[in-house]
């Protein structure tokens, strides 16, 4: 069976046509969620980019991987679901970027040219083409090449994507590269493709640019008066505030609209592709984001923080050798960790004990799993954005781990613990916007209990379950009958 594995960046879960979206269109995705499952309530683990692609690649929680902002190293001795692929008898397919920063251990030195910038490749891929901020040079020349005066530029590049028609966009030319790969492979193959958009710029390409009428979309959710000095200060950074202006917010809400048409758009190319190649009933295809964006809701744009729009993202399966399962809607709580075990059990692979991720693989079927998560998880860290403290800080000044936090959000609540010690915690039952304060407290200290037993669930298990002793080789040994039961 052939992998595609699609990744967009900062793409909302809710920002579906099928999910219910007043405004947004996108029915490529809405065609792939009718013929395979459609995960309702996905949460990215992490945000920004590099700590919620650690998850997503590893299937670890951010407690584990340690990539806590653009830039963290990803330690070396972790699996990751390219790695799996080769060891299933793949060559994985990287198209687009990764942005995961080398371990430095594995460099030649200070000098090694892998250690100029955090975009690079996760080990195990091999590079269809790499594109990413620090080289965007393979699109900037085709665009040359077609008579455009373009700079190399990321940024300035895409500013201007609404100036050119939609089949010159950055999305384009990275599906035009899978296009072109597929028709190549000899055998099944496992390709990822990475796309930008619906990241900033908020400048969608062509047509898709005005798709959208500013005066039909809805206004984002209202700051709440009392919010946590975290939020307040997200409000303050120039990247994460959203424009005061409502004609503003609103022109930037109907751009962020346009990426997301125009990449649905380009799925359709590969969907048509794969279909006439005689493939679409035997290619697997995930489809997520790495985390989700703020898109003017609590006064914020981007990814940061605690609430639900950064973390909350699309989620889209479809195993065609699963069909008892399509067109079906999981309610249950689904995280991006979950991806990687799902990969393994569709290749035929053993999940790795570093795995926190459960396999979706009996949601695939249609099927409710024996035991599920009855929360989603994710964390966020903001240390990256401190003054360094000098080369004598470390070890005794511990203050930039205080500068965290952890979410858990069930049904009705949404505990978030700082590591400074405070806490919030929300009503949805209430309010879903994320603005009415849970008063009981006993409800309260079960969040904050349930947290806790998060926490003790997931530490880090990869020697954890070895006893050094006949061979040392299996998982902890079956207990016997009754072992850890309560007694009267």
């Amino acid at each position: 069976m052939n992998i595609l594995l699609v990744t967009l960046d900062q793409f909302r879960g809710d920002c579906l046509s099928c999910a219910g979206h007043p405004v947004v269109r996108t029915p490529n995705l809405d065609r792939l969620a009718a013929g395979g499952v459609r995960l309702a309530r996905h949460y990215s683990q992490s945000a920004p980019c590099s700590p919620g692609r650690a998850s997503l690649y590893t299937g670890m929680y951010q407690s584990n991987h340690r990539v806590v902002a653009n830039g963290t190293p990803l330690d070396d001795r972790f699996d990751n679901l390219a790695r799996m692929g080769v060891r299933a008898g793949y060559r994985p397919t990287l198209f687009g970027y990764t942005d995961q920063s080398v371990d430095p251990r594995q460099t030649s030195g200070p000098n090694d040219p892998r250690l100029a910038h955090y975009e690079g490749v996760l080990p195990g891929f091999e590079v269809g083409l790499e594109l990413n901020g620090a080289d965007s040079t393979p699109w900037t020349a085709w665009l040359r090449s077609l008579g455009y005066e373009v700079s190399d530029d990321l940024e300035a590049a895409q500013n201007s994507e609404p100036d050119r028609p939609a089949d010159h966009s950055l999305t384009a030319f990275l599906t035009n590269q899978l296009l072109d790969w597929i028709p190549r492979q000899e055998g099944p193959w496992f390709a990822h493709i990475s796309h930008f958009r619906p990241h900033p710029p908020y400048a969608a390409a062509g047509e898709f640019a005005r798709m959208y009428d500013p005066a039909t979309i809805p206004a984002p959710i209202a700051v709440s008066k009392d919010r946590h000095k975290l939020h307040d200060g997200l409000m303050r950074h120039p990247l994460m505030a959203a424009p005061s202006e409502p004609e503003e917010m609103a022109k930037l809400q109907a751009q962020y609209f346009g990426m997301i048409s125009e990449v649905d758009h380009q799925m359709g190319r590969v969907w048509q592709a794969l279909e006439a190649s005689g493939q679409w009933d035997n290619t697997l295809i995930i489809v997520t984001a790495d985390h989700g964006e703020q898109l003017g809701d609590h006064g914020m744009v981007q990814k940061a923080g605690f609430f639900d729009q950064s973390y909350h993202i699309l989620g889209l399966v479809r195993d065609p050798s699963q069909p008892a399962g399509h067109g079906s809607v999981v309610e249950a709580f689904t995280e991006n960790i979950d991806l990687f075990p799902t990969l393994c059990d569709a290749m035929g692979q053993d999940v790795p004990a570093q795995c926190d991720g459960l396999p979706l693989t009996p949601f695939l079927k249609g099927e409710a799993p024996p035991h599920w998560r009855d929360a989603a998880h994710w964390e966020f860290d903001w240390r990256y954005s401190n003054i360094p403290r000098g080369p004598h800080a470390w070890p005794w000044d511990r203050r930039l781990e205080r500068q965290n936090l952890a979410v858990l959000r069930t049904q009705d609540t949404a505990y978030v613990h700082f590591g400074d010690g405070t806490w919030l915690c929300f009503d949805l039952a209430a309010d879903p916007t994320w603005r009415t304060a849970v008063t009981d407290p006993s409800v309260i200290l079960g969040q904050a209990q349930a947290m806790l037993t998060w926490k003790a669930q997931i530490q880090e298990r990869t020697l954890t379950g070895l006893l050094i002793e006949k061979g040392g080789v299996g998982r902890w040994p079956q207990m016997p009958p009754g072992w850890g039961e309560e007694t009267s």
